[in-house]
């Protein structure tokens, strides 16, 4: 596929810096672009990058200094060169609708229009299907469990019985959603399960990375609310509320019964206890462990998790001991000596 930049700029309504006729055949990031690829820069600090790449054109943003290569200017850099992806893009993997000959179909089960159920899956009894959701091969569907309509169940999922999955859900390879939470008594040394009873609700437009596992809560639900992210390798455990439009980063974990706001970012190998609280448009920083509630519009990093400012100046510090240590130590050399001198007197 080739399109002139002009035509891009039409696309992602930007505006052309350059020639708006040179032809683009492909897309590639910014090192590993060659000649007839376009690229792009969302952050000033890569700007330089442009000064070597073999791009014959970049997508920027409106505040960018101008390039050596033609540009197309646009607000959203990310979001535009998305759009370029989708244009560039092989045509998706077709999935012939209607229900492989080795799929195994219980009793009762509802399917909506032009589903697409693939070889090896299981549908239990009592479950519902929405129009255009696609199951692919190995998928297990456990009793009553509803999934919306126009979503994509990858190999290998696992969803258990009685969950509500919404329209437009993504649910990749491996992940288990409605396991059971992790209770148990212990009583003189023998631990006692706990039986959950609860479902999970996932919302719409949703997005579940590979292997990630999302807990039944123990008597309600644990809920994912519509429009977040969650990425591979997490672990949300029972009773979890996460709100709208959040992001949840690969190898993140949620202990039980803790609520989560809306567009929260939980970066990557973060980990938050239970029973606590984190407020709307919060930003817990990578490998950060929170403790305690946090409050709306907060940045909050290190173990245990405070304010990002904080944690910068405790580092600080941190990383002048070994002077810190030094001064001190000729510090308790001279006290030693003024005390010596002292008593000789």
């Amino acid at each position: 596929m080739e399109m002139t930049l002009g035509q891009i700029a039409e696309l992602v309504d930007g505006v052309v810096e350059g020639d708006r006729n040179i032809s683009i055949s492909g897309i590639s990031g910014i090192r590993e672009a060659k000649p007839g690829d376009i690229t792009f820069v969302s952050n000033a600090k890569y700007a330089v990058l442009i000064e070597t790449t073999r791009a014959s054109a970049v997508v920027g943003s409106e505040e960018l200094n101008s390039f050596p290569i033609p540009m197309v200017r646009v607000k959203n850099p990310d979001l535009a060169f998305a759009r370029i992806v989708d244009a560039f893009a092989p045509e998706p993997v077709a999935c012939e609708k209607g229900l492989h000959p080795t799929a195994i179909i219980g009793e009762n089960v509802k399917l909506g229009e032009d589903v697409s159920i693939q070889a090896f899956s299981v549908v239990q009894d009592g479950a519902a299907i929405g129009d255009g959701t696609v199951i692919y091969p190995g998928v297990y569907i456990g009793h009553h469990t509803s999934i919306g309509k126009n979503c994509l169940i990858y190999p290998r999922v696992v969803i258990r019985e009685r969950i509500t999955i919404g329209d437009n859900c993504i649910i990749h390879s491996g992940t288990v959603v409605g396991a059971d939470g992790f209770g148990y008594s212990t009583v003189e040394g023998v631990h006692h399960k706990i039986p959950q009873v609860g479902t999970v609700v996932i919302e719409d437009d949703v997005e579940i990375g590979a292997n990630a596992t999302i807990d039944r809560a123990r008597f309600d639900k644990t809920v994912i609310k519509k429009g977040t992210k969650i990425d591979n390798l997490v672990q949300i455990a029972h009773n979890v509320i996460i709100g709208e439009h959040s992001r949840i980063i690969a190898q993140t974990a949620i202990a039980g019964s803790t609520t989560i706001g809306n567009n929260v970012t939980l970066a990557g190998q973060s980990g938050v206890d239970g029973h606590i609280h984190i407020g709307d448009n919060v930003v817990v920083a990578g490998k950060a462990g929170v403790t305690k509630d946090v409050p709306s519009n907060m940045c909050v990093s290190g173990f245990p998790a405070q304010s990002h400012e904080k944690e910068l100046k405790m580092q600080a510090c941190l990383r002048k001991l070994p002077e810190l240590f030094k001064a001190f130590k000729k510090l308790s050399e001279k006290v030693k000596q003024i005390e010596e001198s002292e008593n000789h007197k």
